[in-house]
């Protein structure tokens, strides 16, 4: 099993002390590495492994990071999506660890980022079974009955794009660090062009590849999705299209692509078969895969916005107000194509 874990960045530690207290036994805890936003750790005891989350460090968007959501989302889709991991336990008080998280169960399997590991790349053919993957989950998310409770109250479909419009471009203002022109003309595009939404479905509002875990010997199975803080209800496009958005137009540096190298499907392909197995209507998948990019620009800034401002001393970070200046241009080139 490839090792996914590392010691605990300096600055990231969790209370130790606390924990064990709160679960009333020992424990040591792991760092997984490779994300950008919450902090996730893995929790080890002497009975078991969890999965822990919290939010960033520093102060945060109001509503973003919000840990309780994320573990409601997840008591009530996990019923009825296997991907989705089974929590725990949720704690609201900041005295036991200095901020609100929950614990999730351990899942176990390979997540692809920049390269494959030796054992996945060794599989003929395994870009086509984890692009197949990739596509069958998301089909399959988007197909679940959202009409029935709990999941029905998880969101309110109506109004759910100009909400992201209109959310989204208020955390592009709290979150500058300089002017960029180029922003505030996507702003005024998708703000202009709302489209109308067919049926309401699970909206994962992450969906990427290296928020898929693949089974360790068969990267044509997805064993879990992860990262749940942004889900709600509205329209499957906008999570469509920032699947693109990561899946072709995400080729920034420090955030390269595996999916771009031979082998993978296209950006075409990965429309055609949405397009045939959901039967939904994509005239206005342009204007979301604008959303998209527009959508992890504001992300990076952010996550830039905390490292300008001291909030974090994470290296991986201190680039990333290019990387949100180029993925604009990429924004406004789609939005020519779009007419």
């Amino acid at each position: 099993m490839v090792k996914d874990t590392a010691p605990v960045r300096a600055g990231e530690e969790i209370e130790v002390a606390g924990l064990s207290r709160f679960l009333g036994q020992p424990v040591e805890v792991e760092q997984f590495p490779g994300g950008h936003s919450n902090l996730t750790y893995l929790v080890r005891t002497p009975e078991r492994e969890y999965v822990l989350r919290r939010a960033p460090l520093g102060p945060v968007a109001p509503k973003a990071h919000d840990m309780a959501r994320e573990f409601a989302v997840l008591s009530a889709v996990a019923p009825v999506f296997p991907p989705a991991p089974r929590v725990y336990r949720l704690c609201q008080d900041p005295s036991v660890i200095g901020s609100t998280f929950f614990l999730m169960e351990r899942r176990n399997g390979i997540i692809l980022r920049t390269a494959a590991p030796a054992e996945i790349a060794a599989i003929p053919g395994y870009q086509a079974k984890v692009s197949q993957a990739f596509l069958t989950c998301l089909v399959s998310f988007h197909s679940i009955d959202v009409s029935r409770q709990p999941l029905a109250s998880l969101g309110k479909p109506e109004g759910f794009v100009e909400r992201q419009v209109r959310g989204w471009a208020d955390r592009w203002t709290r979150a500058k660090t300089a002017e960029l022109p180029e922003m505030d003309g996507v702003i005024k595009w998708l703000s202009a062009r709302l489209p109308q939404s067919g049926s309401p479905s699970l909206v994962h509002n992450d969906y990427k590849l290296d928020n898929l875990m693949l089974r360790e010997h068969d990267p044509g199975e997805v064993e879990a999705l992860l990262d749940w803080e942004m889900t709600t209800l509205g329209d499957p496009l906008a999570d469509f299209g920032l699947a693109l958005t990561y899946w072709v137009h995400a080729d920034v540096p420090g955030m390269e692509r595996i999916t771009t190298q031979p082998g993978w499907a296209t950006r075409d392909g990965l429309v055609r078969e949405y397009a045939l197995r959901t039967g939904r209507d994509m005239s206005a998948l342009p204007y979301h895969e604008v959303l998209g990019v527009f959508k992890l620009a504001v992300i990076l800034q952010q996550i830039y916005f905390r490292y300008f401002n001291g909030q974090t001393r994470d290296a991986r970070f201190q680039h990333f107000d290019q990387a949100v200046a180029r993925l604009a241009r990429t924004a406004a080139r789609l939005m020519e194509e779009a007419g």
